[in-house]
């Protein structure tokens, strides 16, 4: 009889300890996966070309309507908020257009769509010998700016601050009055 006692006793000690090897286990899935906070990121989809007017070589300038669809990628299990911002557009380093950002939140493991009109133009630029050449070559090489300051908020009692920036190079053909070769970083 004391053997059976102790051999049941040893039995109750093995399970406790499986127990809790398997709850360890799944705490540490959890917090692996789950409670890992990424940034999330902030891209042009799409960008085409309204209302389109440029110069030629000898006297260069160019105003332009760009149409962009901006996608926040949120691949957190909890929500991102992000607070008012702005997307600039610059050619040569020069700013020539600037769009808002209104603040909004991106639903967990979804990505956020808005579109943006943005207002470009050449006259806030000092002369630049660039652009004839830009324009007599036919390309208009343009890049973009935003940084998205927000929050990820996990189970509505985390919250972790994130900033997601954007950073993207396109031509505008200005033959095909069309964006090509548009890369996002």
């Amino acid at each position: 009889m004391k053997g059976e006692g102790k051999r049941n006793n040893a039995k109750c000690w093995a399970y406790v300890a499986a127990f809790v090897v398997f709850q360890t286990a799944i705490i540490l899935i959890f917090a692996l996966t789950v409670m890992r906070i990424r940034t999330p990121k902030v891209r042009f989809a799409a960008v085409s070309v309204e209302n389109f007017n440029t110069g030629n070589s000898t006297s260069p300038f160019f105003d332009m309507k760009l149409m962009a669809q901006v996608t926040v990628k949120n691949t957190n299990f909890g929500h991102y908020k992000y607070e008012n911002s702005t997307i600039k557009i610059l050619y040569g380093g020069n700013q020539v257009g600037e769009a808002a950002v209104v603040k909004a939140r991106a639903r967990a493991r979804q990505t956020k769509k808005f579109d943006v009109t943005i207002d470009i133009s050449s006259t806030s630029l000092s002369s630049n010998s660039n652009l004839g050449n830009d324009i007599a070559s036919g390309v208009l090489p343009l890049s973009s700016q935003a940084k998205l300051e927000g929050k990820v908020h996990l189970m509505k009692v985390i919250k972790r601050k994130k900033s997601s920036e954007m950073s993207c190079t396109m031509g505008i053909n200005l033959g095909t009055r069309a964006v090509q070769d548009l890369n996002c970083k």
